[in-house]
């Protein structure tokens, strides 16, 4: 029998499905399809007034897709009130192939030459599945969505998918919807042709603020 291969993978997101694991070091998979699904709608991103000050001082350099592997190991790696990850070797591998085929992508902070935090996806039309996110240093993940956000916004991309709906996600404006209207959401945004480079690979602050109108 054939493994789960990564056109396998691309065939869950198309029909509303998503691949997790129990653990880092099980190598198998299972597919998840909520009754309720998380999405983050691109003119609906709450930014903190510090949170705006910070994104728009450039404390942090944006990068777009290089070290994507970087990324992914670093949202799969320990941190403080989680000791397990869903990400396995099987996941990691599969988005990694993605990413050589340029439908997955990495958007990183970096400060003094060192990745600090970040986050990774897919991109299928003009839906973006954010998979993970990850942060060494504060606010370097929420940075990265807001650049993420914007990259969206202008590629012409109708739908960031968060999955699940966690407190962090929900401060950023984050909501919940269910399956009958996000399955609709999404046989639109297919239909669609996103462009993820859109803007500059190193794009300032300033100009991943300039359309967020939610700063508060």
């Amino acid at each position: 029998m054939r493994g789960f291969t990564a056109d396998d993978l691309i065939a869950c997101y198309q029909r509303g499905v998503f691949p997790m694991a129990d653990t880092r070091h099980d190598r198998r998979i299972f597919l998840v399809e909520p009754a309720r699904r998380g999405v983050l709608p691109l003119d609906g991103l709450r930014i903190s007034r510090r949170l705006a000050r910070t994104v728009r001082s450039d404390l942090y350099t944006i990068r777009v897709n290089t070290d994507f592997a970087g990324v992914i190991a670093g949202c799969a790696a320990p941190s403080a009130g989680r000791t397990e990850t869903w990400i396995n070797r099987t996941i990691e591998e599969l988005c990694l192939e993605l990413f050589a085929r340029g439908l997955a992508h990495s958007v990183e902070a970096w400060r003094d030459g060192q990745l600090v935090g970040g986050l990774y996806g897919i991109a299928l039309g003009g839906a973006f599945f954010g998979e993970s996110m990850f942060s060494i240093a504060r606010d370097a993940s929420k940075v990265a969505l807001v650049h993420l956000a914007a990259r969206l916004r202008a590629g012409g991309f109708v739908l960031l998918d968060t999955q699940f709906v966690t407190d962090h996600l929900t401060r950023l404006g984050a909501v919940e919807i269910d399956k009958a209207d996000y399955l609709g959401q999404l046989a639109g945004a297919l239909s669609r042709t996103g462009d993820f480079l859109a803007l500059p690979a190193q794009t300032p602050g300033a100009l991943a603020m300039q359309d967020s109108s939610q700063a508060s």
